[in-house]
Parts: structure tokens; C-alpha cells; sequence
């Protein structure tokens, strides 16, 4: 692999890594997706960074139970369902087309549904 292309993985790895805090604090914004598109990058460009992903305190562990068990831990289930919820009630008042909110609504619940059917991380 080229040092170019190595360079704008690890680029984009850590403006995903960047989002994802900045997600960790703000609501709306989804970290998880954020640290493993972070961990999918970094593990192209530098599997040092990568590595320093998954030994990081906070984001470390719910990335290694996805990556060993295809895990979701309780917590972050509530917060994602509420999330959701949250989502669903805003475009039900908001959107006027109600082809978009026959489309969106069901999406979202189906989404919610996948993730509550996840496994929980084991001790």
C-alpha cells in the first residue's frame, strides 16, 4: 500500500475518532459508529493506532465485545432505543410527507429491534 493511501486512512481514522468524542458527548451524534469506522481505517493506514483504539479506556470495550461477540452492552441498548424514540417522535411531528414517515418510522424500529436482539457482552 502506497504511504498516500496509508496516510489518508489514518487521516480519516482520526477525524472519526475526533466525531466519536465529540458523539460521546452530544446526543444526537452516534459514537460507536464513529470508533469502529475509526477502527476500520486505522487498521488499514496504521495498526498502531488501531491498536491504541482498542486498548483506549472508554471507547476499548464496547469496540472489543463487537469485534469477540457481536456484543451491545445494556447501557448502550437503552440509550440507542431511546435514541430512536426520540428520532420517531421528532419525524412524526415534523415531516410533513407521510410517505417519508411510513418509510422512516418503520426503519427506525426495525433498527431498534436488531439491536435489542444483540448479544450483551459476558463478564
Amino acid at each position: 500500500m502506497s504511504k498516500l493511501r496509508r496516510t489518508l486512512y489514518t487521516s480519516l481514522a482520526g477525524v472519526s475518532f475526533a466525531l466519536g468524542i465529540v458523539g460521546a458527548f452530544l446526543p444526537l451524534m452516534p459514537t460507536t459508529v464513529f470508533m469502529l469506522l475509526a477502527l476500520w481505517l486505522a487498521s488499514r493506514g496504521s495498526p498502531r493506532f488501531a491498536g491504541w483504539i482498542r486498548r483506549h479506556p472508554r471507547f476499548g470495550p464496547p469496540i472489543l465485545a463487537w469485534e469477540d461477540e457481536g456484543a451491545i452492552s445494556r447501557q448502550a441498548k437503552y440509550l440507542a432505543c431511546a435514541m430512536l424514540l426520540l428520532s420517531m417522535l421528532v419525524i412524526s411531528l415534523t415531516l410533513d410527507s407521510l410517505l417519508l414517515r411510513t418509510l422512516l418510522i418503520p426503519f427506525l424500529a426495525l433498527v431498534g429491534l436488531w439491536i435489542v436482539t444483540r448479544p450483551e457482552p459476558r463478564p
